[in-house]
């Protein structure tokens, strides 16, 4: 039999036929110009490859081109990426190398019809034996009429690169035993070598509202159902709320909830599924109190009086166990008796999931040292914590598991530099995890269903873009296209130089009008954000290298080694330079970024000595900023309500403002502080006056932006001190896909 490749391929949640120059995304025809679409298909072509200009030119455009080409193949790429929502910032599917050309990073996969007959039925050769020799159809073919497209998803095993010598031909019936073993063995050795087919994957919503993330950085929303709908967050008038999706699609119904669960965190679902345990989100804190919804919405009960970062039901309905600090507790819901379960190792625990027969507990443990997350468990009874894929894909950073209905598999998720996927062990098993999505959105949160082997899950696929914010006309505008992908960034003082961030942590160096760039990290380094000495002759950096803490790094502004400035193990943040440029003053991070069971203070680093002292009365403060002038310090509560004013004269602090707070941005001439209140109502932006306090409003973000988008930050301010904001766009949907079908 041989298996014919047809002229359709597949890479993540698209679909392309390159005979008649459709695409379909979620089996959904979008629209893509011939001329793009030619392009497109030279790079499915050859995915993994650099194309050149020069070779595009030849074959779409022909060798007697005009002086434009250059700018309608830049068009060309463009609307493929408009088309396919990539960025050139942050690609994920095109990728374009400098005087080069471009090259498809996403994976392919060609879609292989049926097995047809082969053309000596005397000739029997095992089908991965032949040599899948065909091209595909050239591009410049006449369109034909498409065939059906299902409305799923279906990524499939890619072809091998390589292709295998046909074995000894068998002929006549005089060999059929032969024949026979010699099949069997072959089909046997291609099913050992062929690699599994992935589930096919049906998109449930289209709203792109999910929201991606929960109460901390580093995981997913998480979601839970009783059978019958999908209980989830949803973003609505630009914060995240609590709905209820059906479990076979359809619009997001907000969950009616009283204001103080309002826009909670899901923890779990009871086990008679008619009751939604949340962690309340008030606040910025990490340890928030517990509340029971029913799933139908109205009132809300309290659990007792604790404080948990995250929590699930004990198999028996009758207790809560919750995660506070390192610790594992349970809370009886009876009496409200609360009593210990475990201490971990290390770490916090989230995501806590108990098997179906209530005889395995499993959960993640994000390490706020190295910043990593990992699976665990604790057998029932033992309350002795067990690390599981110790040794798997070192930095793959598996978390946010579930059982599915039946026990007979774990659903994980696991990153990677090329993005997050889902994960299955089998059963109680330890190892060996079996891949079951392949991008190229980010795939996580697993939630199984009541029954069987369905999953759902959340595919997200976020870009973010810096703006300026123009007063005069109470609008964002672009950037310069060299600072459009930053994260965060900073000016010198005599206005020459921009420092920033990417969103790979790496950071860059340029003059203001962009000339003279140049990556001063390497790719190991994670950096968060670099702040310029008063000279503009060095920068102060907060990075971390892998499985290690943030610290607090010297950097020459032209580039060079990395020279740490503290050994210890435990995160430093926020460099910030005193106005003779010779100290610095730093804090820690803040929950959302790690919680450690250390105090938090802030503290000055001599850089002649390297003596540290500590500020006075500065116990769990963070984010610290010295003025440009020398005389204060400003700083943020933990809970990130206030806004703290420490006088180096006098050695004294005052309450600035009251106020959510966020990325607190020194004027020019230290006489305000610019922050953003990201929890107030349209997210303001404040020029607080110094010493005195007084607020006065410069923009409310949201709604600035009518493509709706999942959040802003404040990224500081340009040497005209305009604000600059950075707008994450992300669109967050629910998708399932089932274990059991073949």
């Amino acid at each position: 039999m041989l298996v014919v490749r047809t002229s359709r391929v597949s890479f993540g949640l698209f679909e392309a036929d390159l005979k008649t120059g459709e695409i379909w995304k979620a089996g959904r025809r979008i629209k893509l110009q011939s001329q793009p679409f030619k392009v497109l298909a030279m790079l499915l072509e050859r995915p993994g490859e650099v194309i050149s200009k020069e070779e595009l030119q030849e074959r779409i455009w022909g060798q007697d081109t005009n002086v434009e080409f250059e700018h309608s193949l830049a068009t060309a790429v463009n609307r493929i990426r408009d088309a396919l929502g990539d960025s050139a910032s942050n690609p994920r599917f095109i990728e374009t190398l400098a005087r080069r050309g471009y090259r498809f990073i996403a994976p392919v996969s060609w879609l292989d019809v049926a097995p047809a007959p082969a053309p000596h039925a005397d000739l029997l050769i095992p089908a991965e034996t032949q040599a899948v020799s065909e091209l595909p159809v050239p591009v410049q073919e006449v369109l034909a009429p498409p065939p059906a497209i299902p409305a799923v998803v279906e990524p499939l095993a890619a072809v091998p690169a390589r292709s295998f010598a046909p074995r000894t031909l068998y002929i006549g019936l005089a060999l059929g035993a032969a024949v026979a073993i010699g099949v069997a063995l072959g089909l046997l050795w291609g099913a050992r070598r062929a690699p599994a087919p992935l589930p096919r994957i049906i998109q449930l919503t289209e709203s792109g509202t999910i929201v991606p993330t929960g109460s901390t950085i580093e995981l997913p929303t998480a979601s839970v159902t009783d059978g019958v709908q999908i209980y989830t967050s949803v973003v609505s008038n630009g914060e995240g709320v609590l709905a209820r999706i059906p479990v076979g699609g359809g619009d997001a119904q907000p969950l009616r909830a009283p204001q103080e669960v309002r826009t909670a965190f899901l923890g779990d679902i009871s086990p008679d599924r008619t009751e939604l345990l949340v962690k309340g989100h008030l606040s910025t804190e990490s340890e928030e109190p517990l509340w029971i919804v029913p799933v139908s919405g109205g009132s809300a009960f309290r659990v007792s009086n604790v404080l948990a970062h995250d929590a699930t039901w004990m198999p028996d309905g009758k207790s809560i166990l919750y995660a506070t600090g390192n610790q594992l507790m349970t809370v009886r819901l009876q009496d409200g008796a609360v009593s210990p379960f475990t201490t971990l190792p290390i770490g916090r625990a989230f995501w806590m999931r108990w098997s179906p027969d209530g005889s395995l507990l499993r959960f993640t443990v994000v390490d706020p040292i190295v910043h990593s997350t990992s699976l665990w468990q604790i057998a029932a009874g033992s309350h002795e914590p067990r690390r599981l894929l110790s040794t798997w894909k070192p930095g793959a950073n598996p978390c946010c598991g579930t059982w599915t209905a039946d026990g007979k598999y774990f659903v994980f998720q696991a990153t990677s530099e090329a993005g997050s996927d889902l994960w299955r062990l089998d059963g109680a098993s330890l190892d060996r995890p079996v891949r079951i999505t392949s991008g190229p959105l980010a795939f996580g949160g697993p939630v199984a269903d009541r029954s069987g082997g369905r999953i759902y899950f959340l595919g997200s696929d976020s870009r973010s873009q810096l703006f300026a914010f123009d007063a005069h006309r109470g609008s964002l505008l672009p950037t310069p296209e060299f600072l459009s992908g930053a994260v965060r960034l900073s000016y010198s003082r005599d206005r020459q130089w921009v420092a920033w961030t990417d969103s790979r942590g790496r950071l860059w160096r340029a003059r203001v009008d962009g000339s003279e760039q140049i990556q001063l990290t390497p790719n190991s380094f994670q950096v968060f954000l670099a702040a310029w000495s008063p000279d503009g002759q060095h920068l102060a950096v907060m990075a971390a290298e892998p499985g290690r803490p943030w610290n607090i790094y010297m950097l020459s502004s032209d580039g060079g080694s990395l020279v740490s400035l503290l050994h210890e193990n435990r995160n430093a943040a926020d460099p910030s330079w005193s106005a003779d440029g010779k100290s610095l003053v730093f804090g820690r991070v803040d929950d959302l970024m790690g919680r450690e069971n250390a105090p938090r203070n802030l503290q000055i680093v001599d850089l002649a000595t390297n003596s540290v002292t500590t500020i006075p009365h500065s116990s769990d403060l963070f984010s610290p900023r010295w003025s440009p002038d020398g005389r204060y310090i400003c700083a943020i509560t933990v809970d990130q309500q206030k806004l703290m004013l420490y006088d180096t004269v006098t050695h004294t602090w005052t309450t600035l403002a009251n106020s959510s707070v966020a990325d607190p941005a020194w004027s020019a001439d230290s006489r305000s502080i610019y922050i953003h209140a990201f929890m107030a109502a349209g997210q303001p932006v404040f020029r607080v006056s110094v010493p005195d306090g007084h607020m006065e409003k410069v923009a409310n973000l949201v709604g600035l932006q009518a493509a709706h988008p999942a959040d802003y930050y404040f990224c500081g301010l340009t040497p005209d001190e305009t604000p600059l904001v950075r707008v994450r766009f992300s669109a967050g949907d629910l998708y399932s896909l089932d274990l059991e079908a073949h």
